[in-house]
């Protein structure tokens, strides 16, 4: 029975390994092109993030959001839902947990840091809510919708930081007053890993558990599968559209929520390089798979991190980590079955 189990978890895990191998190898040529020793990026890229307590506490900081957002696009996807404001959706988070610390800055860490993390959940989930509301009325595609919100988020930010809550002395790179100790998420050892890394695990999973042991799960599946004869059967499809992009906003929120209140200590406009559209990315890789995501998100998390290490010791900009995670993409679409178009 458990040779059973692990048949599928060992299967997934050798598709993603064959699947990062490839896109290594065809990295490399791109470095060789460029007058690079791939194997010597590569080894610096491992060295400084696999080898050391510091590099691996590190990797862990930034597999927070990315498992959190992918979470955000993974559980409306299985309602053949479209997700890609995960980026705005931690702005509002960020912009939420903010607001109540900022409110409440006197109140006891006992009391502070869950009243934060629900705002953070509540900035998501109703940021992720407008899309879904409208879905379910046909009035917008939710993917449109959750995309173009993304642009929206960062100016409530930015009006923040700029105007009301901006710290004084702070001319030159606006930002929020520093938070009380009280609204900053407990740390692990000598480390910046935080109380949001075991928020991001649970999250994962709370929607393994919501899929796969719960009759909502049961519900999620079959409108995925067929909205139409859900919708006969007595399910109400239009209130799970709002249930489920809310609720995927929310962990999307909850991951703003740990940025601000576990790695910066303030809200900031350069809170995200990122982490929405990767999470997103990290999702679509995984097929909506929690073990997938947690995988994924530890490659990503490594390849990101990559772009200091070979900006350093390669003399190459940031964005060539871009090169890489477009050949994993792509590698991924070929393995896609064909599919016949709808006419």
């Amino acid at each position: 029975m458990s040779e059973t189990r692990l048949a599928p978890a060992l299967r997934t895990f050798l598709r993603y390994a064959g699947i990062s191998a490839v896109a290594l190898a065809l990295f490399a040529v791109v470095l060789l092109a460029a007058g690079k020793d791939p194997l010597k990026a590569y080894a610096d890229t491992f060295t400084s993030t696999l080898s050391s307590a510091y590099g691996l506490s590190e990797l862990l900081v930034r597999m927070t959001p990315l498992l959190l957002t992918a979470v955000a696009v993974a559980l409306p996807s299985r309602l053949g839902l479209i997700n890609v404001g995960g980026e705005g959706q931690l702005y509002m988070g960020a912009w939420m947990a903010t607001a109540g610390v900022l409110l409440f800055p006197a109140w006891p860490r006992w009391l502070l840091l869950p009243f934060a993390a629900l705002l953070g959940f509540l900035g998501g989930a109703l940021w992720a809510a407008i899309p879904g509301a409208l879905r379910a009325a046909r009035l917008v595609n939710e993917t449109i919708a959750t995309l173009l919100l993304n642009y929206v988020a960062p100016l409530i930010i930015s009006y923040s930081i700029f105007g009301p809550w901006r710290a004084e002395g702070s001319s030159a790179y606006p930002q929020s007053p520093a938070f009380p100790d009280a609204a900053l998420l407990p740390t692990f050892y000598d480390t910046r890993i935080h109380a949001g890394f075991l928020i991001s695990l649970a999250a994962l999973l709370a929607y393994w558990l919501l899929l796969e042991r719960t009759r909502w799960g049961v519900d999620m599946r079959a409108i995925g599968g067929n909205a139409e004869a859900a919708q006969r059967l007595g399910i109400p499809v239009a209130a799970w559209i709002v249930i489920a992009l809310a609720i995927g906003g929310g962990f999307a929120g909850l991951a703003g929520m740990g940025e601000v209140m576990g790695v910066h200590g303030r809200l900031r406009q350069s809170l995200s390089p990122g982490f929405g559209f990767t999470g997103f990315l990290i999702s679509w890789l995984a097929g909506g798979r929690p073990l997938g995501i947690l995988f994924m998100a530890f490659l990503l998390a490594i390849i990101t991190s990559a772009g200091d290490t070979l900006q350093i010791t390669q003399g190459l900009p940031y964005a060539v980590v871009n090169i890489l995670l477009a050949l994993i993409l792509f590698l991924v679409l070929a393995r896609q079955p064909q599919r016949g178009v709808s006419k």
